[in-house]
């Protein structure tokens, strides 16, 4: 079992930056690779970031690239997003999420936080 905890999260202007943080107890995150998702009100919940279990290879959304950074330390059994020049359409609850695949679906991830809220205002 893992145990998953975000924080960062919080009010924001447009072009500013955030960090999120996700931090898990129980089971070390070696185990699998961990992924941000987000879910803006009355939108399915989509994938944002993926890193695998070493952190060697990162995935995004088209539309953070260039702008968010997943990264892990496995050794404080963290996962971070880094998330600069946000924009309004960035507004959100942001998830992290553990599985042992390497995988955008939600349906794979088996652990998940409770989520932490992003907004940023125009």
């Amino acid at each position: 079992q893992v145990q998953l905890v975000e924080s960062g999260g919080g009010l924001v202007q447009a072009g500013g930056s955030l960090r999120l943080s996700c931090a898990a107890s129980g089971r070390t995150l070696n185990y699998y690779t961990m992924g941000w998702f987000r879910q803006a009100p009355g939108k399915e919940r989509e994938f944002v970031a993926r890193i695998t279990r070493s952190g060697g290879i990162t995935d995004y959304v088209d539309s953070v690239k260039g702008r968010f950074t997943i990264s892990r330390d496995n050794a404080k059994n963290t996962v971070y997003l880094q998330m600069n020049s946000l924009k309004p359409e960035d507004t959100a609850v942001y998830y992290c999420a553990a599985s042992q695949a390497y995988s955008i679906m939600t349906r794979l991830y088996n652990y998940w936080g409770q989520g932490t809220q992003v907004t940023v205002s125009s």
